[in-house]
């Protein structure tokens, strides 16, 4: 199988260290997100890997030939850029043909490779379009198919949804996964969108400061976070410090029903693991500070001793208005025990 293999990649620029060591493992056929915040270094491993960059050590493998020393047009590898590069000089059709065309492909095969990619991303008929009568995604798809008209070996796209609005970037998210289970091409997408890469990943790779946190299917990831920066980075959490005491472990001060060993000093629990009830029914005291009703489920932010709390409940759920004193449980089967303690 040609899997993609990352040994200790590391990539400096002067004294910067951008990836730091990055070790991974992609099977043929997966699709896998690089996700973290601006600056973590995932777009330069994503050039690294596409050949646009050259690694400071380490090796890059592809079916088991390494390719540090292979220049990127012979890698075969397709890539969209985040600014999708489309040339608005050419037709659309011409945009797609372009690889074809400076490989020297004759014009009826390229002809007739344009028209299969417009039917794949849906846009038959687009041929003779000029780019600049295209919506954002139809400019997506056609990068898509320009990246895809050589057959690709590895499919690489840097941000390619973060330009378009939060409608359009769903449906599209929802269209590049099912492009990509049809091809069965394996794909590596660079993101900073958590839900962008719960929505199109087999497997995420969290990266922070050049350095790869956690890799693992989505909700692996979200239910057991490697550490804090995991948990607070994938979706909403709350990290609260433990304090052991004769009385048991406590949150804020308060006794708190966990079952904890001395040893766990920091705790993540997500905000469907919290619930809200009445002060008379024991439980950690807060005060709500802001409620609000997103129709199919509700969110609130309570203030309690320890910090700020996030509580998500479903549709229906009842939360006293912002100024009331109440209390909150948390669900032991929702706590991670961190290992980076405070």
């Amino acid at each position: 199988m040609a899997d993609l293999t990352l040994d200790a990649v590391t990539k400096s620029f002067g004294g910067v260290t951008a990836v730091n060591a990055a070790t991974l493992t992609v099977p043929e056929g997966e699709f896998v997100c690089l996700l973290g915040p601006s600056g973590c270094g995932k777009t330069t491993l994503l050039r690294m890997i596409a050949g646009l960059e050259a690694p400071t050590s380490g090796s890059i493998i592809y079916g088991g030939e390494p390719l540090n020393a292979v220049p990127a047009h012979q890698r075969d590898f397709g890539m969209v850029f985040q600014s999708l590069a489309l040339f608005p000089h050419l037709t659309v059709g011409e945009n797609i043909a372009y690889p074809l065309t400076i490989r020297g492909v004759p014009r009826a095969r390229r002809k007739a490779r344009v028209a299969e990619l417009l039917d794949l991303v849906q846009l038959p008929g687009f041929e003779r379009r000029a780019v600049s009568q295209l919506s954002g995604g139809q400019r997506q798809r056609i990068a898509i198919a320009r990246a895809l008209a050589v057959s690709p070996k590895l499919f690489l796209l840097d941000e390619p949804l973060s330009a378009l609005d939060a409608k359009l970037r769903e449906a599209m998210q929802v269209e590049l996964r099912q492009l990509q289970r049809r091809l069965g091409i394996t794909t590596i997408v660079v993101t900073h969108d958590q839900r962008e890469a719960m929505t199109l990943a087999d497997r995420i790779v969290v990266m922070k400061s050049g350095v790869v946190q956690q890799v693992g299917p989505p909700l692996e990831v979200y239910r057991q976070p490697a550490n804090a920066f995991v948990a607070d980075f994938i979706g909403q959490t709350n990290l609260f410090d433990v304090v052991h005491t004769e009385r048991g472990p406590t949150i804020g001060g308060v006794p708190v029903a966990l079952p904890l060993s001395a040893d766990a000093l920091r705790i993540s629990v997500r905000p469907e693991a919290i619930t809200v009830t009445s002060t008379g029914q024991g439980g950690i005291p807060a005060d709500v500070v802001f409620v609000r009703d997103l129709g199919a489920q509700v969110e609130a932010r309570l203030v309690c001793a320890a910090g700020e709390v996030i509580v998500v409940g479903p549709a229906g759920t009842a939360i006293p208005p912002a100024g009331e004193t109440v209390a909150f449980a948390i669900d032991p089967a929702g706590v991670v025990i961190l290992d980076d303690a405070p």
